[in-house]
C-alpha cells in the first residue's frame, strides 16, 4: 500500500481534495453536472516555522481550516444554484448560519466572513472542550480526590462532549449528505493509495475509515490534552483555564506529529493508537451512493501528482 499525502474533505455536495501541487473541488450541481475548479497550491517556502516538527502543526492546521472554510462556501453557494425558490432560501439560511455570509457580503468583505467563521469556529472549541469541561469538574471541589482523578474526570467529560457533539451533528439533514461525502473521499484515497482504478465499481469495496481523517486527528487532540492538562496539576479553576490555553498550541503540535506518523506507519503501535479514531468515524462518514464516488474521483483525479517522488511520505 502507497503512502500518499494526498488528502481531502467532505463539502455540500462534492468534495476537495488536496495532492502536493494542485487542489481540487468538484462539486454536484441540483441539475446533476459536476462543477469542477482546479488550482495550484501557493507554496510558501519562507515560513520556516512549517518545517519545524512540533511547531509546524498549528500554522498548518490554521492553513487548511482557512482552505477548508472557502471550499465549503464555494460549494455552498454553487449546490444553491437552480434550486426552487422556497428550497433555495431555505439552505441559504443553514449556510448564513453557519458562515454569516449574508452579513459580510452586504459590507462587501467576504474575505474576511473566512477568517471570522475560522476563528468563530476555535472559540466554539474552545468554549466546548477547554472551558465547559474545565469549570464543570468544579462540583468535585467538595471532594477528597488526587489531582490526578480529577483531570482525568475532566478529560471524560471532554471525550463525552465530543462523542456527543458528532453524534448530534450527524443527525442533521445536511450534515448526513456531508458524511456520504466523507466517506466517499475516503473510500478514493484509500483505492488510490492501493493502486486501484478509479472506478465507481472497483473502489466500493475500500473502507470508509481512514487514519489520516480529522475525526483521528481531533480525538488524538483530546487525547494528549488528557495526558498533559494532568502532568500540569491542579490550580484554581481560572489558573486551570488558562493553563490549558496556552497548552493548546503544545497539545495541536504533539497531535500533528502522531497522526502524520501513524497514517503512514504499519506498525501495532499505530493500529491502537488509530484504533479509536477509527472507530469515531462511524459516525462521521456514511456509506457514499454511485454518485458520490463520481464525484470524489474527479476531484481525486486532478490532484494526482505526474512525478510520484512528490508524492511520498
Amino acid at each position: 500500500m502507497k503512502k500518499t499525502t494526498i488528502g481531502g474533505m467532505a463539502l455540500i455536495e462534492g468534495i476537495m481534495m488536496k495532492g502536493p501541487k494542485k487542489i481540487s473541488i468538484v462539486i454536484r450541481k441540483p441539475n446533476g453536472e459536476l462543477y469542477k475548479e482546479v488550482k495550484d497550491l501557493a507554496i510558501d517556502d519562507t515560513n520556516k516555522l512549517k518545517k519545524i516538527p512540533f511547531i509546524r502543526g498549528v500554522f498548518i492546521l490554521f492553513e487548511q481550516m482557512i482552505l477548508g472554510t472557502k471550499a465549503l462556501m464555494k460549494s455552498a453557494d454553487i449546490a444553491l444554484e437552480e434550486l426552487p425558490d422556497e428550497e433555495k432560501e431555505k439552505q441559504k439560511d443553514f449556510v448564513d448560519k453557519i458562515f454569516e455570509k449574508k452579513f459580510f457580503q452586504k459590507l462587501g468583505i467576504t474575505d474576511i466572513a473566512i477568517y471570522f467563521s475560522v476563528i468563530v469556529s476555535i472559540l466554539l472549541g474552545i468554549l466546548l472542550f477547554i472551558y465547559i469541561p474545565t469549570w464543570s469538574v468544579e462540583a468535585l471541589k467538595g471532594f477528597t480526590l488526587s489531582s490526578f482523578w480529577k483531570n482525568m474526570i475532566e478529560g471524560i467529560v471532554r471525550v463525552i462532549i465530543f462523542v456527543l457533539y458528532l453524534l448530534f451533528a450527524s443527525q442533521m439533514k445536511e450534515i448526513k449528505r456531508v458524511f456520504e461525502y466523507h466517506g466517499a473521499e475516503h473510500k478514493t484515497i484509500f483505492a488510490y493509495e492501493n493502486g486501484e482504478e478509479l472506478s465507481v465499481q472497483k473502489i466500493k469495496k475500500y473502507s470508509t475509515h481512514h487514519p489520516r481523517c480529522g475525526t483521528s486527528f481531533l480525538f488524538i487532540v483530546i487525547i494528549i490534552s488528557i495526558i498533559i492538562f494532568t502532568l500540569s496539576g491542579w490550580q484554581s479553576v481560572v489558573m486551570r483555564t488558562l493553563i490549558r490555553l496556552l497548552l493548546l498550541p503544545v497539545i495541536v503540535g504533539i497531535s500533528y506529529e502522531i497522526i502524520k506518523w501513524a497514517g503512514k506507519s504499519e506498525s501495532i503501535l499505530a493500529r491502537v493508537i488509530s484504533y479509536p479514531g477509527l472507530w469515531l468515524q462511524n459516525i462521521t462518514t456514511k456509506e457514499p451512493d454511485e454518485k458520490q464516488l463520481e464525484v470524489a474521483i474527479e476531484a481525486l483525479k486532478e490532484v494526482i501528482p505526474e512525478d510520484t517522488k512528490l508524492d511520498e511520505w
